[in-house]
């Protein structure tokens, strides 16, 4: 890597590093943090370990940019409905502007003493064969790497956070889908710094398997699998989309090309005017569905909104209106999906392929069926080699088809019940509304988040 490179890392490490009294003020607050949550824990009669987890146990936080993780420990022989109610009890008496969420159990997040903090019940485990809950190891993983972590890695691993904030990949909540704090520190373990992580990513491809025991290890449908140190049976990678995973080997390419320090601190995207937006998109090739957003946190969200995209381009696909793009957009209150088709109209009748003439009992199923078929306009005939017939489509507008189907679609658990009640297709003064112009941004915009 070049000198620029060197002298780009070291000002990125000047702002992201704690100085002495960042430290000060966070290990004073997890002090009187543990004392607080010891206060409560007398209120039971269990023998609860208290365990500061992630990246402020390990060191590897960013000075602006860092959560509070403290677990609480039962014993094993806890019943997990103690576990769950305890640890919610635990958590409301302490945090303010509390949320609660949900791992494999309820967990509370929320503030303290001006830092985002969560407190996670789990259960006291020695090895991963115990775990009883998928969050029991998350004490074994910050144990790993306080072991194996060089004091000079540990801001190898704050540039390479810093990296991926910047091209917009840090992070494996379902918001993001990109690389958790734990990837990245056994990524430098992996690789010792920065640059070499880096030297190294630009060359991966689709499927790339890295560990760090050299052993027999299980494979997984990911761009990028990286077995657990930890528990040999987990993909610790298995949140990274492909969308991500491409990003940022272009990122590592790019970075390797010409160096610049907004890759780690890029510019903010400013929206365009609506006459930009206008003269560069026909918003009317484009048809919006706007659903009301369920009151549910993020890491539920995200997902029922993805999977509510794939049934809708399915349904599209299915009924002959070829999908050219689809994305989402989320507002205070809104879900807002925008999809592209081909054409919004297609012809009333298709032509339907059936068997080869050579398999007789097929084809005369088929055509037995199709002659006494309703939806038939011609009846089956014969042309190089198949049958086939002519039939009349059930929609030819796709507008008509989204008013009458999305209803009977399986778009999410909280979702579903909203869509069941209403949902509105956007016209196109309403997709030129002023409140989507970074909506259009964003999609019209090409350039990487470096480059702005």
């Amino acid at each position: 890597m070049s000198d620029i490179s060197k002298e780009i890392e070291k000002q990125v490490l000047n702002k992201i590093v704690p100085n002495n009294k960042d430290r000060l003020r966070l290990e004073n607050t997890i002090d009187k943090l543990k004392i607080l949550v010891k206060k409560q824990i007398k209120n039971f009669n269990i023998p609860i370990e208290i365990e500061l987890v992630g990246s402020t146990a390990k060191d590897t936080y960013l000075k602006n940019n860092l959560d509070i993780d403290l677990f609480i420990c039962f014993p094993t022989s806890t019943s997990r409905e103690t576990l769950e109610n305890v640890g919610l009890f635990i958590g409301k008496k302490i945090l303010e502007k509390q949320e609660e969420c949900f791992a494999e159990h309820p967990y509370l997040r929320g503030e303290f003493n001006g830092y985002k903090t969560e407190i996670v019940p789990c259960y006291k485990i020695e090895s991963v064969s115990q775990k009883i809950s998928a969050v029991d190891r998350t004490p074994l993983h910050t144990e790993y790497i306080i072991k194996n972590i060089k004091e000079e890695q540990k801001n190898e691993v704050r540039l390479f956070k810093q990296f991926l904030y910047g091209i917009g990949c840090y992070g494996a909540e379902a918001e993001v889908e990109g690389f958790s704090g734990y990837l990245c520190e056994i990524l430098i373990l992996k690789y010792s710094s920065f640059e070499e992580l880096i030297l190294n990513a630009s060359n991966w491809n689709y499927g790339q398997k890295l560990c760090l025991r050299e052993e027999i290890n299980p494979d997984f449908n990911t761009p990028l699998i990286f077995i657990d140190p930890v528990d040999r049976e987990r993909n610790v990678s298995s949140a990274l989309s492909d969308e991500k995973f491409n990003l940022f080997i272009k990122a590592c390419v790019e970075y390797i090309k010409k160096p610049q320090i907004t890759f780690f601190f890029p510019n903010d995207l400013k929206p365009w005017s609506m006459d930009r937006i206008k003269k560069e998109i026909k918003t009317s090739d484009f048809i919006g569905i706007r659903i009301v957003k369920p009151n549910i946190i993020p890491e539920n969200l995200y997902p029922q909104v993805r999977k509510s995209i794939r049934a809708i381009v399915d349904l599209c696909k299915k009924n002959d209106f070829p999908i050219i793009d689809s994305f989402f957009y989320l507002t205070k209150d809104s879900i807002n999906i925008i999809i592209h088709p081909e054409k919004h109209k297609i012809s009333e009748t298709k032509i339907h392929m059936g068997p080869p003439i050579k398999l007789k009992k097929n084809k005369e199923e088929f055509i037995d069926k199709w002659t006494k078929n309703s939806k038939t306009i011609k009846k089956p005939f014969q042309k190089n080699n198949r049958v086939y017939v002519e039939i009349k489509r059930d929609y030819v507008d796709i507008n008509k088809l989204l008013k009458k189907e999305i209803r009977n679609l399986s778009l999410g658990k909280h979702i579903d019940p909203i869509v069941k009640e209403n949902f509105i297709i956007l016209d196109d003064n309403e997709l030129l509304n002023d409140d989507f112009c970074m909506m259009w941004t964003k999609y019209l915009d090409k350039r990487m988040p470096w480059e702005r």
